[in-house]
């Protein structure tokens, strides 16, 4: 299965939960933003060179913490070489599912032609946004393009929101998507594992946060299981 964590907007949390959905799915996380990487940083290989043919996907792929990752290059020389055969990355990430199951990709912010490639090649999507109105538009023109690439959305995260005060929200997410969501608060705990690069669950295992990322994780194996009994019956 391979999973594209999406939203439109940079800054709503998708590497975030990009890392912690691989944590939970015991999957490989591959941080596919050419140009703005937030994933942790390899020390070896990364997916600039797997795109540019230097090396095979399954050598640039490390175990960081307890996480294992495909990461990025950071230079900008190595993005645009990158970007020019980004039309590779179907079979990379095919060649990565056959190895190790469940892959996660970090989709970049926007909607330009390498979030497309990324959403095209995905089984899944997870929608990733914030209760902000631009966010939220964001994310649905993110929903728009999944569907025009018949990528079946399975779950949305709603970061940094309040149950209280914004549920009325995500109900209304819920039924103009007909998926359900689930809702991150802002916790300090989340904050501080991103800095050190760590899921939630191997910074603060008592924060509301892991309870939450396990949800979207279980959503999404539902949905899995639930589209491929769907096409068997077919």
């Amino acid at each position: 299965m391979i999973v594209a964590v999406a939203g439109g907007k940079g800054g709503v949390g998708k590497s975030t939960t990009a890392l912690n959905l691989a944590r939970e799915l015991d999957a490989v996380v591959v941080d596919a933003d050419l140009t703005t990487a937030d994933l942790p940083p390899g020390t070896g290989p990364d997916l600039h060179d797997v795109l540019a043919g230097r090396v095979d996907p399954t050598a640039a792929i490390e175990t960081i913490g307890p996480v294992t990752i495909l990461p990025c290059g950071r230079t900008l020389a190595g993005a645009r070489a990158a970007a020019r055969e980004l039309e590779n990355l179907d079979a990379i990430l095919e060649r990565i599912e056959r190895k190790w199951g469940t892959v996660v990709v970090d989709c970049p912010a926007g909607l330009a032609r390498d979030v497309g490639i990324e959403l095209r090649s995905a089984d899944l999507t997870i929608l990733v946004t914030t209760p902000s109105k631009s966010a939220l538009v964001d994310a649905f023109r993110t929903a728009s393009l999944a569907d025009s690439l018949q990528t079946p959305i399975a779950t949305l995260v709603l970061n940094k929101a309040d149950r209280d005060a914004h549920s009325e929200i995500a109900d209304r997410i819920s039924r103009t998507l007909g998926v359900e969501v689930t809702i991150i608060a802002t916790q300090q705990a989340v904050a501080d594992a991103q800095v050190r690069w760590l899921p939630v669950r191997d910074h603060a295992a008592d924060a509301q946060a892991v309870d939450a990322y396990h949800s979207v994780a279980d959503r999404l194996e539902r949905t899995a299981d639930r589209l491929s009994d769907r096409a068997t019956t077919v």
